[in-house]
């Protein structure tokens, strides 16, 4: 055999020259494929799951917001309540954004609103609930983040909807606004409040 045999005939060399320069145009179009099929899906691509839904709350054991007139965050104050449990700090714009949402859900008799004061300065949480009011029965201070570890915050404001036995039944990641809170909470506090 000879080398010449062993040397690719140049119309080989052209088809895989051509092979090679379409590889990125065929991984474009698979990854766009995949993008599309995720946006029709209709799934809500900004929902986190957690891991926590149909579990246990974790313990609450945190210090008052000294200055509140509102008690410390314990176990004790969501036990037997159903307890929406929302995570902000004064220096978050869209905790700033939801609080008036959160303002008009403490006034619902079915629900106890209770908060998790995530990483802030005393003195700016109390300007804050000062200014837009304050809709939380219980306040705790959570100044390095512990308990958003615990209960798995991604980010603030998030809320958890914890059932009277301590269940957690829903989580918003993210701010509510009013249609969130017609679509996915009050539906969640119904079922809870219907025993399902």
């Amino acid at each position: 055999m000879t080398s010449s045999e062993n040397t690719p005939k140049p119309a080989a060399k052209g088809r895989m020259r051509y092979v090679i320069a379409a590889l990125p145009l065929l991984v474009f179009a698979a990854l766009a494929i995949a993008f599309a099929t995720q946006l029709e899906s209709g799934r809500d691509v900004s929902e986190i799951p957690s891991a926590l839904l149909g579990t246990k709350a974790p313990a609450l054991e945190l210090a008052a917001l000294e200055g509140s007139d509102r008690p410390a965050l314990n176990t004790a104050a969501i036990a037997g309540k159903l307890t929406l449990v929302n995570v902000f700090a004064s220096w978050c714009v869209p905790c700033r954004e939801e609080h008036p949402l959160l303002l008009a859900l403490s006034k619902d008799p079915r629900i106890t609103l209770v908060g998790i004061n995530y990483k802030d300065r005393n003195d700016n949480a109390l300007r804050f609930l000062g200014e837009l009011g304050n809709p939380f029965q219980a306040i705790g201070v959570d100044p390095n983040g512990k308990a958003a570890i615990d209960w798995g915050v991604y980010g603030i404001p998030e809320s958890y909807l914890v059932a009277p036995d301590g269940t957690i039944l829903f989580k918003k990641v993210g701010p509510f606004d009013q249609q969130s809170i017609d679509t996915q909470l009050m539906p969640a506090v119904e079922k809870a409040l219907a025993g399902s």
